[in-house]
């Protein structure tokens, strides 16, 4: 089942169970794959794109925690974590620091990198396949710890 479908199944049994959370989150990421859909001239998005839209989605609500905790909201905070909860659902298991780590070895190893001049050689064959599973900042942060200890 494509993760299309499964947004679809959820869609539905969020409305019968009159899950309004769930059923609003949903209806957000299918409005978001449709604007980015349209925004890529009609295309129909594959499940790893999907799943980069939902990504943004996660990182655009921790986002808005720092700003609603800034602002003294913790209502508004509540419903944020519990939309990202709900979002997390269709994210593929997340890497733990040590999965990343021997990630960041295999990429120098394959593109031969000897310093940190090497960076965006080594980001570019990491962020495939990161790509939903890692938040940029985190792999780079990763890489330059690496390549520094050379």
């Amino acid at each position: 089942m494509s993760l299309r479908e499964r947004l679809n199944d959820d869609l539905k049994d969020a409305m019968r169970a009159k899950d309004n959370l769930r059923l609003s989150v949903i209806r957000g990421i299918k409005a978001a794959i449709l604007r980015e859909e349209t925004r890529a001239e009609r295309t129909t998005l594959d499940d790893a794109a999907i799943v980069q839209v939902i990504a943004k989605e996660v990182k655009e609500r921790q986002e808005a925690i720092g700003d609603f905790n800034r602002g003294g909201r913790p209502d508004l905070v509540e419903k944020a974590q519990a939309e990202i909860q709900v979002l997390q659902q269709y994210l593929p298991q997340p890497l733990s620091r040590a999965e990343l780590d021997q990630l960041v070895r295999e990429a120098i190893q394959e593109v031969g990198a000897s310093g940190p001049r090497d960076m965006g050689r080594v980001m570019g064959w990491l962020t495939p396949k990161t790509r939903g599973r890692a938040d940029g900042k985190e792999v780079a942060e990763a890489v330059k710890t690496l390549l520094s200890a050379m």
